[in-house]
């Protein structure tokens, strides 16, 4: 995993330390601020405690979101595991049955490694979906999103307010966005961020 170890990072503005998200598995996350470091963002673990090292100038609630995205990618690239398309097929059935009462049945549901601008894509007449292997290594619930967001085009072709509230059943919907959005962000940064998808 590529990582910035404390003496690459420069030495620290601030540096604080705070408790992490319930879910992520680590005791503390530390956050270092340095004045050298202009654009990239990087994370690494360090016993029970995530260091996650960023511009002296961001924002509040740009280290907030960075801190969060950060997590999210060591815990992808701790617990990569790649779903074969039978894993996915039915991984999509059991999400299809707990959102949308079992209604969307796709015919077909694979990795395409084609999609470079789009996370997935549908084609309601054959009823296929397809994920794009970027999303490969990504935490589940992103994942589940975009099998749920492909399954509700099953029902609703369109980007209407009909498909919207359908998608509103899955829970995570608004995290998941934040987080794609945040990845997208991140691969127009000119270096990208510190932890890199391999």
């Amino acid at each position: 995993m590529p990582a910035d170890p404390p003496h690459r990072a420069g030495k620290p503005q601030r540096s604080t330390t705070s408790q992490p998200p319930s879910s992520s598995g680590t005791s503390a996350i530390e956050v270092r601020r340095s004045a050298r470091r202009r654009r990239t963002v990087s994370a690494y673990r360090e016993g029970d405690r995530t260091v996650v090292l960023i511009p002296a100038r961001m924002s509040e609630a740009e280290e907030r979101r960075w801190v969060t995205l950060m997590l999210d990618k060591l815990a992808a690239q701790e617990n990569r595991r790649v779903l074969g398309d039978a894993e996915l097929s039915e991984r999509a059935q059991r999400l299809s049955d707990q959102y949308f009462e079992g209604r969307a049945r796709p015919a077909s549901v694979r990795w395409v490694t084609n999609q470079n601008t789009r996370w997935g894509s549908c084609t309601p007449a054959e009823g296929s979906i397809r994920l794009s292997h970027r999303l490969q290594g990504m935490p589940e619930y992103v994942i589940d999103y975009v099998l749920c967001h492909e399954l509700a085009h099953l029902l609703v072709p369109g980007h209407g307010p009909r498909f919207w509230r359908l998608l509103e059943a899955y829970p995570r919907t608004e995290r998941a966005r934040g987080y794609l959005e945040g990845v997208a962000a991140a691969d127009r940064l000119p270096h990208g961020p510190g932890v890199q998808d391999e």
